[in-house]
């Protein structure tokens, strides 16, 4: 697809090892970059995303990282002069697009577990995912051996996630939520509260209609916590707003009602 006449400044990891940087919800993060340098692949298209939108995907027409120069310039940074003063409380697979697209995800993480037993033991490992990749049994059994398994979820109505996420491949919210469910509570769902004006819409996902069936999933999927987030850099879209952080703590107390724990970043 073609870059959007309304795509704003945003921006890129430059490297496939980054960081540390500060996190809203992870502490002192060093990243992991899964993806190109410089240019974001994801099969979603999420009209807030901070990276810009997909202007192309394709599982056969980008060069990604191998595994083994993942590994060398991880623990190239751990075991020299990289982490020396530097508070290092995750290690986050983040970056340009969805990680899990990576074909050694599996065994990039086993490897990661390795070197942080080797060098950091207690540092946690997140993976920030959007979930379309947990129907591989490869990609569900990696995300379980991460401390921080955190997923996506912006809406279950199916019509708003499409038009929130712009998913770019098959997608289905009825078996991204059962999905969701296998995890057995192992897992912390993030989810993304925006309001404002895409071509010609009118997106609002903390009205009722949206929200209440939202919380009645994750009583369902019954997740360690849930990370409740705003736009916090520029969008690819103009037009769209940041929730107050007063409006994402009445969103959590709802959802502490339920017993699971939230973590608010406004």
């Amino acid at each position: 697809m073609s870059p959007d006449k309304e795509q704003m400044g945003t921006f890129l990891f430059n490297s496939t090892v980054f960081g540390p940087v500060v996190s809203r919800r992870l502490g002192s993060s060093l990243g992991i970059n899964l993806l190109p340098n410089n240019k974001k692949i994801c099969n979603f298209n999420c009209i807030y995303c901070e990276c810009g939108l997909t202007t192309e995907f394709s599982q056969n027409n980008f060069s990604l990282p191998s595994r083994t120069e993942i590994k060398e310039l991880l623990e190239k940074y751990l075991a020299g002069t990289g982490n020396a003063g530097e508070k290092v409380d995750t290690i986050t697979f983040a970056g340009n697009g969805e990680p899990t697209l990576h074909p050694d995800f599996s065994g990039i993480i086993d490897d990661v577990l390795e070197l942080r037993k080797k060098y950091l033991p207690a540092v946690k490992i997140a993976v920030l995912s959007n979930a379309t990749m947990i129907h591989r049994s490869e990609i569900f059994k990696a995300l379980l051996r991460v401390d921080f398994n955190i997923l996506k979820l912006d809406s279950v109505h199916e019509n708003t996630r499409r038009l929130i996420n712009c998913p770019l491949t098959g997608y289905s919210v009825r078996k991204t939520l059962q999905g969701l469910k296998r995890f057995n509570g192992r897992l912390v769902i993030q989810s993304m509260f925006f309001r404002g004006n895409y071509r010609g819409m009118f997106i609002d996902n903390t009205v009722r209609k949206e929200l209440e069936p939202l919380i009645e999933a994750y009583q369902e999927i019954n997740p360690e916590s849930v990370m409740i987030y705003t736009i916090a850099r520029d969008t690819p879209h103009h037009g769209l707003q940041k929730v107050a952080e007063n409006e994402l703590k009445a969103i959590a107390a709802k959802i502490e009602k339920l017993g699971i724990k939230t973590h608010v970043s406004g």
